[in-house]
């Protein structure tokens, strides 16, 4: 592969793995319960990420990713792929997103970065992309909702990091945080005081 595809794909990877690193440690409810008036969860996230990933580096090149998704079908309700049933398993789920990496991994491996897919959701003068622009928007795409994970996962337990071994704070002292949140919540109501 070249250095191009090397590097697209080692940041689509840290993202990917940031998302389910996010659900380690994390109760069965915590991964899965909204936190957001959206309903965003973090065991969603990882289940439609792995629709995201099944459809771009699988079906758009014609080379679509062998096990059935149900909540991906045209007729499935509607966000179906954004939170996990009581029958889904956060195992299940994470093995297929691990599943899904590797067949769009060997997609990358197998076409050139020139090499057009077909979008068909895609507006039509930006439907036949190529690897190259594709992989751009799944990076992009993955690490929005890796950093959405941040957010549900700190507001579900409280925990926080940029990844596993690096928190990415300022300070690991908690009465520090308490200090700030505190400084940033003041200078928040003092703007909104002057109206």
């Amino acid at each position: 592969m070249s250095d191009l595809k090397d590097d697209l794909l080692a940041y689509l990877q840290r993202a990917r793995e940031v998302v389910v690193w996010k659900l380690e440690g994390a109760s069965e409810l915590d991964v899965r319960r909204p936190l957001t008036p959206t309903g965003t969860n973090l065991l969603g996230l990882v289940k439609h990420l792995a629709a995201v990933d099944a459809g771009y580096l699988g079906e758009v090149f014609g080379r679509p990713f062998p096990e059935r998704l149900p909540w991906a079908a045209d007729d499935a309700e509607p966000e179906a792929d954004m939170w996990a049933t009581a029958e889904e398993t956060r195992e299940e789920i994470v093995a297929l997103y691990r599943r899904v990496w590797a067949h769009g991994d060997a997609t990358v491996a197998a076409l050139d970065l020139d090499a057009t897919g077909l979008v068909p959701w895609w507006p039509a003068e930006r439907r036949e992309p190529t690897l190259h622009r594709v992989l751009v928007h799944l990076v992009a795409e993955t690490h929005r909702h890796a950093g959405h994970a941040d957010i549900v996962r700190e507001l579900a337990d409280g925990a926080v990091g940029a990844r596993e071994g690096l928190s990415n704070l300022g300070s690991e002292d908690p009465a520090h945080r308490v200090e700030h949140r505190a400084r940033v919540q003041a200078a928040a109501e003092q703007v909104d005081r002057r109206g």
